[in-house]
């Protein structure tokens, strides 16, 4: 079983089922790990602004979480409820609260992450083709692709190999 495969299952598992394919996504990731204790309170303060996430006065069907110490994982159901402007905000006030909070950039987009060994190593992207030259990654390495926007995509295309992502094209030519 690939890694792609099995991290599915995990996400299957974790990802509430009752929410549209089209949910929207959001995916944050922190510029490095949070121990067991930050992820609790992460957690924690996570599913406190979610349960409470209301737009245009109406509630959001949210759901929020830390997946591999790493990212933080936001969506809404807009089947139920469409997420305003004013309610993104609130939602990055509350990963910028994090960012003081636990001394970690959430907005830094130069990091990349792979899945090497079953664990999240992020390379800052100008070293990505050294990473590969020297077989530290290679093409079929799972990389996070924090693009995707929906649950159906993060299901599905949030982890897929270097050589089936947007960044590969970037190495090619380079």
């Amino acid at each position: 079983m690939s890694a792609t495969i099995q991290i599915s299952q995990e996400l299957r598992d974790i990802i509430p089922s009752d929410f549209s394919d089209q949910s929207r996504v959001w995916i944050f990731q922190s510029n490095r790990p949070f121990s067991e204790q930050e992820v609790l309170e992460i957690n924690e303060q996570l599913n406190n602004f979610y349960v409470q996430w209301k737009s245009h006065g109406q509630d959001v069907k949210g759901w929020a979480q830390l997946l591999f110490q790493q990212f933080v994982v936001v969506m809404a159901d807009e089947d139920v409820n469409a997420v305003g402007g004013c309610s993104t905000d609130g939602m990055v006030r509350v990963i910028k609260s994090f960012e003081r909070q636990y001394q970690v950039n959430f907005f830094d987009r130069l990091n990349i992450t792979f899945l090497v060994e079953g664990k999240a190593e992020q390379l800052p992207m100008q070293q990505v083709k050294y990473a590969l030259e020297k077989g530290f990654i290679e093409t079929d390495t799972p990389l996070f692709n924090n693009l995707v926007d929906t649950k159906f995509k993060l299901m599905h295309e949030w982890l897929i190999p270097l050589s089936q992502s947007w960044l590969w094209q970037k190495i090619v030519q380079s």
